[in-house]
């Protein structure tokens, strides 16, 4: 949950939500260039992240290889594979022997080589945005790949959302379509003549907020442009933290909603509302849904209800909202305590990334501080409240599963466990046919107030596991940052977007976002 919803939900005077402190006011601003003192940022034309800019503008990034950092001593206590311990001296292993132990190494886990190259941009991208206690946060990007394969990347800008075409190798391939007066990257899928974008458009509403809306656009021109939320169904969405799913006839759209009268005024929810291939408004779905969602997760299916899950303040936990919308009777995933900044925002990008097997199951990673202790709240008139003790300051990186769209699979898995350590920005994604690449940042001598951590920043982890949640790989620290949604290409290769900067949470975001004109489009070939 960002800031201008938190400042919102502090008027409530209901008595059946859960009432908070007061909440710090959005700061950033997409039209101010002005950088802040201290910000987190480097000049892109002229920073080298590790050999990244010469030549063509595709490079290897420079990468570290963490195998023996207290991170992966800790993930690999984690998973019951004893961490590296002090012993009397062993033989020195013959070149041979070396080089067969090197080569089975990259056999079984592949190099984690990503390669990327410099794009551009028409204008000013302001990477920053302030999160909870002003909290560092990346500004969402959306990459998306085409059935044709090529991609398209979308970013916000001070004239609207940018639409950046790219081949299949990442370079640009036309001028960006601008999508005027948009206001927020919510999810974005590609189609070989165009696109369509999830995003925030300008509406009249007792809340002065914007609403949410579906944009189409097919050969460079607007082809239809469904609002999703409006006076009608009394609602509205001043910002989104959504997703944007696809599944070949309709898409599926998620996101966060205000109410603007009836039942739930001035109250959060969320929504999923379908929408044709044409713009129609479908059946399925629903109007409110989680309380106060701090984290959304959708993915596609073929039939049926697209898989869904949610952070849910009320309930205070992750849920498979899959159909049903709130989740009073709906599978928990994990108890978490979910006041803003503790569990807001811990989805990648502030929203969540759900990936699917072969075989049916479904796997999602986030940032977790777990549950000390976890019951319903004595309070809450209502009996549907709970109240859960967080059992660590820091996050942690965990991994959950799905046996099928509607339950999960036991308990999620941890894969850190250095409790001064503060891990952020987590990803999951499909790695070939079998295995599952996690990422995020660290920040060590964590500093924690309210939910929120600072620290010094130590690198953007690289992780392979199963579906089972065993290690295929030690870390890797790579200079190639994961700062939004990731696309998986025909050959399996992942790509994303990220701004060439080196990052900073030293401190809490004061001022405007510092911007870049330059985007670097990662690729990672398994």
């Amino acid at each position: 949950m960002t800031n201008a919803r938190r400042a919102a939900s502090d008027r409530r005077t209901t008595t059946h939500r859960r009432r908070r402190s007061a909440r710090k006011p959005v700061v950033a601003s997409l039209a101010a260039v002005t950088l802040l003192a201290g910000a987190w940022y480097a000049t892109a034309a002229t920073m080298d992240l590790g050999g990244e800019g010469a030549g063509d503008g595709t490079t290897t990034a420079a990468e570290a290889s963490a195998t023996g950092s207290t991170e992966a001593s800790a993930s690999a206590t984690a998973s019951g594979t004893p961490a590296a311990a002090a012993t009397s001296p062993t033989p020195t292993p013959t070149p041979t022997a070396t080089a067969k132990a090197t080569a089975a190494a990259k056999a079984a886990t592949g190099t984690l080589a990503v390669t990327s190259t410099a794009v551009t941009l028409s204008a000013k991208f302001p990477y920053l945005s302030a999160g909870y206690n002003n909290t560092r946060e990346w500004t969402r990007t959306t990459t998306a790949v085409a059935p044709n394969g090529t991609l398209r990347v979308a970013w916000p800008a001070s004239d609207g959302i940018h639409v950046t075409p790219l081949t299949a190798a990442g370079k640009r391939s036309a001028a960006d379509t601008v999508v005027k007066g948009a206001k927020e990257v919510g999810g974005l899928v590609a189609h070989n003549d165009g696109f369509a974008l999830l995003t925030r458009v300008a509406d009249t509403n007792k809340w002065k907020e914007t609403a949410a809306a579906l944009v189409r656009y097919t050969n460079g021109k607007q082809t239809f442009a469904t609002k999703l939320t409006g006076t009608a169904s009394h609602d509205t969405a001043p910002l989104l933290d959504g997703q944007l799913t696809w599944n070949g006839t309709k898409y599926g759209t998620y996101f966060v909603v205000h109410g603007a009268g009836g039942f739930a005024d001035g109250h959060f929810g969320d929504k999923l509302a379908y929408v044709s291939a044409k713009g129609a408004k479908l059946s399925g779905g629903w109007g409110w849904g989680c309380s106060h969602n701090e984290g959304i997760a959708l993915h596609a299916e073929a039939t049926g209800a697209f898989t869904s899950l949610c952070f849910d303040d009320w309930r205070s936990g992750l849920f498979v909202s899959t159909g049903i919308g709130a989740p009073d009777t709906a599978p928990a995933v994990q108890r978490e305590q979910c006041w803003a900044g503790y569990c807001g925002g811990t989805f990648a990008g502030r929203t969540g990334e759900l990936v699917k097997s072969s075989t049916g199951r479904y796997a999602t990673a986030f940032g977790s501080r777990g549950a000390a202790s976890a019951a319903k709240n004595p309070e809450d008139a209502s009996g549907r409240g709970w109240t859960v003790k967080p059992k660590t300051t820091t996050h942690q990186v965990a991994v959950a599963f799905l046996k099928t769209r509607n339950t999960p699979a036991g308990k999620p898995i941890y894969l850190t466990n250095t409790p001064g350590t503060e891990h952020v920005n987590v990803h999951i994604a499909p790695y070939g046919k079998d295995r599952l690449l996690v990422s995020w940042e660290t920040l060590k001598n964590a500093k924690c107030a309210s939910g929120t951590c600072t620290g010094t920043f130590t690198g953007t982890h690289l992780r392979l596991i199963d579906w089972n949640g065993k290690f295929q790989s030690a870390d890797k620290v790579v200079t190639a940052r994961i700062t939004g949604d990731i696309a998986v290409q025909k050959n399996g290769s992942l790509a994303w977007a990220y701004a060439p900067v080196t990052p900073s949470y030293a401190t809490a975001l004061t001022g405007a976002s510092p911007t870049t004109t330059t985007l670097r489009i990662a690729r990672l070939k398994p």
